[in-house]
Parts: C-alpha cells; structure tokens; sequence
C-alpha cells in the first residue's frame, strides 16, 4: 500500500515537473519580458524636450527611439539608454534628468513589442537595434562623447554593444550575469541554461570592453541578485568599480545620494 502511495506521489512530481518544464520552455517569452505596446500615433507627453523617432526596418520590424534634449546651456555628449524588461520607454524617462542635466542628450529605444516598436524579440535583434542606435548617435557625437548605460535586462544588451564599439564609459545598473543565472535563481530545478532562447552573457562581453566600466547594484536586489555583479568582477579591468549599495533593491537605487552623487561625479568629468 505504501509503495502505490509513494508510485503515486513520484507520479504527480513527475508531471508537475514536465508540465512546468513545458510550460517554462514555450511561455518563456512571456515569463521574461513585459512589454506595454502603444500606438503609432500616440503622443509622449514627456516633460524633458525630446523628440520621437521611428524608423520602419522591414515590413514588420519598426525601431521606435526617443532622442531626450540636453537641458544644459553645453552639450557634452550623449547617453545610450538600454532600459529593463517591463513596460515601454514611458516608464525609464523619469531617469533622463540624471543625465540631462549634465549637459548629455539620451537616447533611448524600445525594443520589438515595446511602446511603438513593433516586430518579433530575438537575443540577435536586440544587439542590432543596439547598434543602430550607436550608428544613429555617432552621426553627431564622436566615440569618445558617447556613453552606453543599461539597465537590469538592458545591461546585457549595453556591455554587447560596448564589447563592439568604443564609447567614453560603459554603465550597468543592476546587471546579471547571464540571463540562465537570473532564472536559475528561481528554479534551480530545471536545465534553463538549455532551454532559454536567450543568453545574453554580460561576463562574455565585458572581457573585450575597452571603455571604463562602472557598475552599481544594490545588497537587497531580489530580482537581479546582487551576487550576478560579484560573479562579473573577474571580467573587469583594474581600472573598472563596483559600485554596492547597502540595502539598495532592483528599482530605488537612485532614492540613495551615493548612487545619485556617484554618477553625478562619471558625468561631470
């Protein structure tokens, strides 16, 4: 009797297992990423003076960026914004002053199915887009003037186009270390690094990155574990910082003045 019971258990766990094993590897799009889409007519309603661009790819694919003004009487340069996995640029514009009021202009794009870009998230595209918004960048500021920052899921994308093309600094805020490390956290139970349509390795990248590298997370970041940034020191030059933030979570970083007065000190240089 004991033995059907167990059976029965063994059963269950296995089919548990298999079904969210399924469900992880053909939903993984959905678990991942959160995008919010919005019209092509729709109207940002920023306060900072920005200007919206769209750029139509292919008969599918539509790159939406947002080029945010210099609020500075000098322009000095230019901040290449990766953004996180949730909403659209909508939600990351409230970070723009940070770097505004330096005297850099921000250009941040959306990625497909975000905001206004429309077209189907591959790892591959994410890198392209990245780069066309370099290429769009260098057409008015030299290398030198530009620096490329990400945030969480965009840190990955930032340090990829870094690794590629010169820049004044790289700048990750809450990077991982790959995107498998990140949900392997979640559940350890499974082979992710198998079933992921993305990698994104971050160590992988910042081993050929030239740029200055500044790097700031937070002890208490439940979402990208502080521990990903600690597993990319050996990736960095010894000129590169971790920047640890002391009970610092995923998303209020910049509510500690040591975040806030850190990169005021990168920017003003």
């Amino acid at each position: 009797m004991k033995k059907k019971k167990l059976l029965r258990w063994l059963k269950w766990i296995a089919i548990i297992y298999i079904t969210g094993g399924v469900a992880l590897y053909f939903l993984q799009d959905a678990i991942l990423f959160h995008p919010v889409t919005l019209k092509r007519n729709h109207n940002y309603n920023f306060p900072q003076p920005h200007k919206d661009i769209s750029i139509p790819l292919n008969s599918k694919d539509t790159l939406n960026l947002v080029d945010f003004t210099s609020t500075s009487s000098a322009t000095r340069g230019i901040v290449l914004y990766f953004h996180g996995n949730k909403k659209n640029i909508s939600w990351y514009a409230k970070y723009i002053p940070y770097f505004t009021r330096h005297g850099y202009e921000v250009l941040m794009i959306d990625y497909p199915g975000y905001g206004k870009s429309t077209g189907k998230l591959t790892e591959q595209k994410l890198y392209e887009w990245a780069s066309l918004a370099y290429n769009i960048a260098q057409k008015r500021f030299a290398a030198d003037s530009i620096i490329i920052y990400g945030k969480s899921m965009g840190t990955g994308i930032a340090a990829q186009l870094a690794s590629t093309k010169l820049c004044r600094r790289l700048i990750l805020e809450t990077p991982y270390y790959d995107f498998p490390s990140v949900i392997k956290h979640y559940l350890p139970i499974y082979p992710v690094r198998w079933m992921l349509h993305y990698q994104i390795p971050t160590y992988k990248y910042l081993q050929t990155v030239k740029a200055p590298v500044t790097i700031f997370h937070g002890t208490n970041d439940w979402i990208v574990q502080y521990k990903n940034s600690k597993k990319l020191l050996p990736f960095l030059k010894k000129t590169d910082e971790l920047v640890t933030i002391k009970g610092g979570k995923h998303n209020n970083l910049f509510t500690y003045p040591q975040s806030v007065n850190k990169l005021d000190s990168l920017l003003s240089r």
